[in-house]
């Protein structure tokens, strides 16, 4: 139903985005990209937040826990495959790769206090209560940290729904 465009059929908005990602992956235009380039406003938008992401003061497997969490939620299966690539280039252990992918607890404290934060988010549109935020800081993060969670599950939140939207989750 929504088209798979190529730099030339894109939007002219989407262009410069669709070709910078072609000349950093060897000439491919991800599916997912494509898709979204129908809209230059989300594709631009998105990239532009996962950018601002990937320079929050969570550490990157903190990221990594909250993005799965959220692909994992929203069923977003190109997300879970990108992002367990990523958490393999972070040299993630295999048992903390599998249990995201599959919704578990993790054995690591504080990851598991970032993904049951983010659920906890999630499942309260935001309305956690203080004792929430505190498990929170108690291992580690900071009230910054907590705001960044809402961060990547807005970001997350709209790239899973738009590919699922698209046909490329």
């Amino acid at each position: 139903m929504f088209a798979a465009h190529s730099v030339e059929s894109a939007p002219q908005a989407s262009r410069p985005t669709m070709q910078a990602i072609a000349e950093a992956s060897g000439g491919v235009v991800p599916d997912a990209v494509a898709r979204l380039a129908g809209s230059p406003e989300l594709l631009n938008g998105f990239l532009s937040l996962s950018a601002s992401f990937e320079q929050c003061t969570l550490d990157p497997l903190s990221r990594e826990v909250v993005i799965m969490t959220v692909a994992v939620r929203n069923q977003c299966h190109v997300c879970i495959a990108m992002h367990t690539g990523k958490l393999r280039k972070l040299d993630a252990e295999s048992e903390l790769i599998s249990a995201l992918r599959e919704g578990r607890s993790v054995a690591d404290e504080r990851l598991e206090a970032i993904r049951t934060f983010t659920l906890d988010v999630l499942s309260t549109a935001g309305a956690v209560d203080e004792g929430t935020v505190k498990g929170l800081l108690a291992h580690g993060y900071t009230e910054r940290n907590a705001l960044e969670v809402v961060m990547g599950i807005g970001t997350y939140t709209m790239s899973t729904l738009a590919n699922r939207l698209v046909g490329s989750a």
